[in-house]
């Protein structure tokens, strides 16, 4: 059997918070990638759904200036591909999936396929072995259709405790674990 793995990019390779922190430190009130406690943290700020989204957007088009989360993603990617098959499994507004392809590229993340969804909990409906992400909300609706999750940690996903989800701190660690799930 093939395993299938859905790598998320935003929040598990790619650090693009960092860039919308700046960008929003520039024109609103400070905050720190720590005090982002809940998925949509937005909120709290007073800060519309519409406008995060659309800034986030906006971000990608300085791909270049993106850092990955970690150091290891390239080496980590090609690590996964060796006990299954990796594909890129985003949601985002359509504008942006060439600038996240040249990102990829750029930081050499290794991977089959890269499918895009406009919505994070239509990934839950893709037919993959085990899901990487950082978003509590599509863990949890993974998690309701039965597929295997591995949580990337974030401060926005730390309240996350479903035992069935595994967490990670770093990609590297999801080679262990995928080798020890019985699918």
């Amino acid at each position: 059997m093939n395993l299938r793995i859905g790598l998320d990019v935003d929040g598990v390779l790619a650090d693009v918070i960092q860039s919308w922190l700046l960008y929003n430190n520039n024109v609103r009130t400070n905050i720190l990638k720590s005090d982002i406690l809940e998925w949509d943290f937005w909120k709290r700020y007073g800060i519309d759904k519409f406008d995060f989204y659309t800034e986030l957007s906006m971000c990608w088009k300085s791909w270049d200036k993106i850092p990955p989360t970690e150091a290891g993603i390239s080496q980590a990617s090609k690590d996964l591909s060796k006990i299954g098959t990796v594909d890129i499994v985003t949601a985002r507004e359509d504008s942006t999936h060439e600038d996240v392809k040249k990102w990829l590229k750029m930081h050499d993340v290794v991977f089959k396929n890269y499918v895009g969804v406009s919505e994070g909990i239509e990934k839950a409906m893709l037919d993959y072995d085990v899901f990487i992400d950082d978003s509590p909300i599509n863990a949890k609706s993974m998690l309701a259709r039965q597929k295997s999750v591995i949580l990337y940690s974030q401060p926005w996903n730390m309240h996350f405790d479903d035992p069935r989800a595994k967490r990670i701190s770093e990609l590297g660690m999801a080679v262990d674990i995928i080798g020890k799930l019985r699918l």
